[in-house]
């Protein structure tokens, strides 16, 4: 067995922080990564193990100058080696005090080159410019579903208890008592749902002008709106709209909003349903191209609007998506996705986007890899997390992670410690901005009224309600969090468009739409605190959600022989499945150094068009995603293969 001491120096001209890993398959993934560090100093050691049968070794580096001739952030670049293309092999060799076993050398970074300095031979890697110099170099986005702030947040000062809506001359207070974390039926947030949540019973609505939000008609919209297709609640139910929950019921996400930045002021970005709303996270807008132009989306997709998607490849926005600009300038992003619950409820929403692709292992992976992929090299400065949105060919959403209404809770707070505890357990962490937030408000009561905002873009025509965004939707809650970040409350007004104008202006490219121009960004919170002087909480996980009731149990069965509604999220989701099994079949082969016999395709499935039942379109995502697995199961046999098999050139001529 072998054994070295690894040193990394600083060789640009300015203070910089520093990170080197070393990976290989006999002894995983060790490494540092330290701040402040001045020209020509060093961080280190590394200890590095390793054995004859240790056939190949991966050394990542990156280096981000906050000042000098060129500060930004900089990483290790292989762009020929398709699966590890920011990892450079180079060997370590010998042993009993040969070659490099008990040395101690000094590879070097800068701007430009990532020198491995072995004793035993040098390797070299190129460095890439991955965006401006930040305080924050990794921004983490987790979006949940369907909570107003005051449902989530009024315990700890929101809502007064005075609040409140009538109903058929009852009247329905802001409570904390008696609230239950999944509610018997799922509240209306369409278009037509929230008009009459935020102007009151029976309001109606004229283009461009959205009547006064006076926050009136909760209770009433919830007595009997049918949007869902979920029934209305009994009477004695109807007052659950207006409750929130008790801290002791969100134990996680009311200790972050107490140790970190609660924003009071984050309101969707429409006064809508969930896919318009998650639209504007990821490109500040809701527009699509449907042909010669451009359509705007205010309601949940209907098979119609789907099929013009699909003509293009996917959702395709005027001026790109938040990934494609930072695909423009060079920046890496990466996509997680919830898939260890409901099968169905694990394709995620952000793979309706043109160019997003649960056949890409490398861009959208498993939750299950996440806190492995943040403990070493992570090159990646945007990373966008999406629930597990439990049964969705059910109607119901239960059993998932999305904290979806009709769901328990247990599953969302979950996985917000899940992905905290990776966060703040990894060397990224002082370094690292965790946004968490929700999509829209659910149909739960909130107490601030919304005001207006600008037009994305006045070229793109109004959505199907005639809605012309110019009014920002429900209040819901939102956490920001960081070592650095201002302890408190935030009072400052936010939209789903202030991600991508976070983003846009902590890494240095322009706007997508005149909303995200205009959105106001998070830096402002982050006073350079002393990480270290604020430690981490380490929140709890596997809370228990509820069992699934007989009764619905029952309901679900007889769901699955009827067909699917024409508009909803199911369409939207059997989009993605769709547009993934498209993507799959034409899928080249993964690597050549993976043949083609280590993946076995499934039978390609399909569906009855126009209308599938509920049960073929649960038999479908079962499918689609079962291929996603395999694909992914060939890529990482690959990615065996590649670390167990040295490269032909595992050394470079030293220049």
């Amino acid at each position: 067995m072998g054994s070295a001491k690894i040193y990394l120096q600083n060789n640009t001209d300015s203070y910089a922080v520093l990170s080197l890993y070393h990976y290989s398959t006999s002894h995983g993934s060790t490494g540092i990564t330290q701040g402040a560090v001045p020209p020509g100093g060093k961080i280190g050691p590394v200890t590095v193990d390793w054995t004859t049968a240790t056939p190949a070794d991966f050394w990542y580096a990156s280096i981000a100058p906050s000042g000098g001739s060129r500060p930004g952030v900089y990483v290790s670049n292989v762009p020929d080696d398709v699966l590890l293309p920011y990892w450079k092999e180079c060997m370590l060799i010998g042993e009993w005090g040969l070659k490099d076993d008990r040395s101690s050398p000094t590879f070097t970074v800068d701007w430009d080159n990532f020198a491995i300095n072995l004793k035993s031979g040098y390797c070299g890697a190129s460095m890439i410019h991955t965006g401006d110099y930040s305080a924050i170099q990794h921004v983490f986005v987790l979006m949940l579903e369907n909570h107003s702030y005051d449902n989530m947040f009024a315990a700890l000062g929101g809502a007064p208890a005075a609040n409140s809506n009538s109903y058929n001359g009852q009247t329905y207070t802001v409570s904390d008592t008696s609230t239950p974390t999944g509610m018997p039926t799922d509240p209306g947030h369409e278009f037509a749902d929230v008009l009459e949540q935020l102007g009151g019973e029976g309001a109606t609505y004229t283009a461009p002008n959205y009547p006064k939000p006076q926050m009136s008609g909760f209770a009433a919209n919830y007595a009997y709106s049918t949007s869902e297709k979920t029934g209305t609640p009994t009477a004695d139910e109807i007052g659950d709209i207006m409750k929130c929950l008790a801290p002791a019921q969100v134990p996680v996400i009311t200790q972050l909003a107490n140790h970190y930045a609660l924003c009071t002021n984050w309101f969707s970005s429409l006064p809508g349903p969930t896919w318009p709303n998650r639209f504007y996270v990821h490109g500040a807008s809701s527009a699509y191209q449907d042909g010669g132009g451009y359509t705007s989306l205010d309601s949940s997709p209907s098979n119609l609007q789907i099929a013009q998607w699909e003509t293009v490849s996917g959702f395709t926005y005027r001026n790109g998506s938040i990934f494609d600009a930072l695909d423009a300038n060079g920046i890496p992003w990466r996509i997680y996705h919830d898939d260890t619950l409901d099968v169905g409820g694990s394709i995620p929403q952000v793979t309706a986007l043109k160019g997003i692709s649960l056949a890409q292992p490398l861009a959208v992976k498993s939750i299950t890899a996440f806190a492995s992929d943040v403990a070493s090299g992570y090159p990646y400065r945007y990373t966008f997390i999406e629930p597990n949105y439990g049964d969705v060919t059910g109607n119901t959403y239960k059993g998932g992670s999305s904290q979806h209404p009709e769901d328990d809770v247990s599953g969302g707070e979950n996985l917000i410690a899940r992905a905290f505890n990776a966060i703040a357990s990894s060397p990224l962490w002082p370094y690292s901005m965790l946004v968490i937030t929700y999509d829209e408000h659910g149909g739960f009561y909130d107490s601030v009224a919304p005001g207006g905002t600008v037009e994305p873009d006045t070229q793109d025509g109004p959505g199907d309600n005639g809605f012309v965004f110019n009014q920002l939707g429900v209040r819901v809650p939102a956490v920001i969090v960081s070592p650095m970040v201002k302890f408190g409350v935030d009072p400052t007004p936010y939209d789903h468009s202030s991600v991508p104008a976070t983003l846009e202006r902590l890494l240095g490219f322009g706007a997508l739409t005149a909303r995200d121009a205009a959105a106001n960004d998070f830096m402002h919170l982050f006073d350079g605190g002393d990480a270290e002087a604020r430690p981490a909480p380490t929140l709890a996980t596997g809370r228990t959600p509820l069992p699934v009731s007989p009764s619905a149990v029952a309901k679900r069965a007889a769901l699955m022989k009827t067909p699917i509604q024409e508009k909803g999220n199911l369409p939207g989701f059997l989009h993605c499945a769709r547009k993934t099994d498209i993507e799959l079949s034409a899928a080249a082969p993964i690597t050549t150094i993976a043949p083609e016999e280590l993946i076995t395709p499934l039978p390609a499935p399909s569906v009855s068009a126009p209308m599938p039942s509920y049960g073929e379109v649960d038999s479908y995502f079962r499918n689609v995603m079962a291929r996603v697995q395999q694909r992914r199961a060939g890529h990482e046999a690959a990615l065996r293969m590649r670390l167990a098999t040295p490269g032909a050139k595992s050394r470079d001529a030293e220049v």
